[in-house]
């Protein structure tokens, strides 16, 4: 996390980076700053957290972790913290630690989503704790990719595996999904049961039994491919080559269908299931996933068919932004790409794994030589997505 702190630093001194805090900033000038992240003009909060970004981490971080405990506007709370989450270090860690159980729904999220990313198993007990009392339905989906992240832990086990079978749709749906980005091998037998059953989980389901690389539920995937709706097809062939069977076929079925509900009008489900698919395919490191949808994005006609194809893009660059960066690298229409990004991250709203993602660019912005389409694609992110 040292090198976070190093990189956000240097930021300030960047010919090519607009500046907004010079290395010399005072606290007085840095207050006022963390004091505009409130502000109703979205243009001023924006140059705000600019220019806490870039201040000397040793003079910005402690300012910013005392906004997160104790500021009047709980709003300030809540992005401090999330500012404060792209220094890291221990200073944050504490933070994180003391505002789990705090009132604001805002810094509980942030701070789960921090616990999901640096599990520490000796807070594992507070967290199962907490979501026994969790009914926040902003807060919990966040909370159980923290449980999840420790998947392989018992007391986890224990937490989430009969859940996969009870409760709200949206908070099952939440915990298939972690767990089958997490490992969690010891709930397959209730996940493939949920995957067997028309309904809402079912594409999530079939995603993670590709996810957990289980061999065992190639029959069950191979015997949905005959009888589960239309929009959930691209899905299961891409959780089967997940499983190894039938890669290429999947690859060339899922882009295919993807362009067929692209140029159709009456086929949204069909096309989300396709752009669902080809993120699987990126985020399983599939050459030419990304380029995909940005190719489809970027040459969308209308609203209904860029705007799902600019959520899956955004969705995979939450979760590596290295493909993103890959992917944009090899693009001779960059504006337009990074554009497309721009509206996934507006529509997406998740200020903590964005952060997340501006620390990477930032770090890859400033370890690619000057001249290098790594630093021009870093470039064009900084700005257009304004951080």
């Amino acid at each position: 996390m040292l090198r976070w702190i190093a990189i956000v630093a240097a930021l300030a001194a960047a010919d090519s980076v607009p500046q907004s805090s010079p290395q010399g900033a005072t606290t007085p000038d840095l207050n006022a700053a963390i004091g505009r992240l409130g502000d109703f003009d979205h243009g001023s909060r924006t140059e705000a957290a600019r220019s806490l970004r870039r201040a000397p981490a040793a003079a910005v971080v402690p300012l910013l972790a005392a906004a997160a405990r104790s500021h009047a506007d709980e709003y300030v709370r809540y992005r401090a913290l999330t500012l404060l989450s792209g220094f890291g270090g221990s200073a944050a860690a504490d933070v994180m630690a003391a505002v789990r159980g705090d009132r604001n729904d805002r810094l509980r999220m942030v701070a789960y989503a921090w616990f999901e990313h640096h599990p520490d198993p000796a807070l594992l007990r507070g967290l199962i704790e907490a979501f026994q009392k969790e009914d926040s339905e902003f807060v919990r989906p966040t909370l159980t990719r923290a449980l999840a992240a420790q998947a392989q832990d018992t007391r986890s086990q224990e937490v989430l595996g009969p859940l996969v079978m009870k409760g709200a749709d949206f908070f099952r749906g939440a915990i298939i999904e972690a767990l089958g980005e997490y490992g969690g091998r010891f709930a397959i037998a209730n996940i493939a049961a949920v995957a067997e059953l028309d309904g809402p989980l079912q594409d999530d389901a079939v995603t993670a039994l590709g996810r957990l690389g289980d061999p065992s539920q190639v029959g069950l995937l191979a015997r949905l491919q005959r009888s589960a709706p239309q929009h959930v097809q691209p899905t299961i062939s891409v959780a089967l080559c997940m499983l190894g069977r039938a890669c290429t076929e999947a690859e060339r079925y899922v882009k295919d269908t993807l362009a067929f509900a692209a140029r159709n009008e009456g086929y949204q489900a069909l096309l989300r299931g396709a752009v669902h698919a080809q993120g699987m395919l990126a985020l399983h490191g599939v050459k030419g996933g990304v380029g995909t949808l940005l190719d489809a994005g970027v040459a969308a006609k209308s609203e209904s068919v860029r705007a799902p194809v600019a959520l899956g893009l955004g969705l995979v660059a939450l979760k590596k932004p290295e493909l993103i960066l890959d992917a944009l690298e090899a693009r001779a229409d960059l504006d337009p790409a990074v554009d497309l990004l721009a509206e996934a991250f507006e529509m997406l709203a998740e200020d903590y794994e964005e952060e997340r993602f501006f620390v990477v660019v930032r770090q890859a912005y400033w370890n690619a030589p000057a001249e290098s389409a790594r630093r021009r694609v870093a470039d064009a992110l900084i700005r257009k997505l304004e951080f």
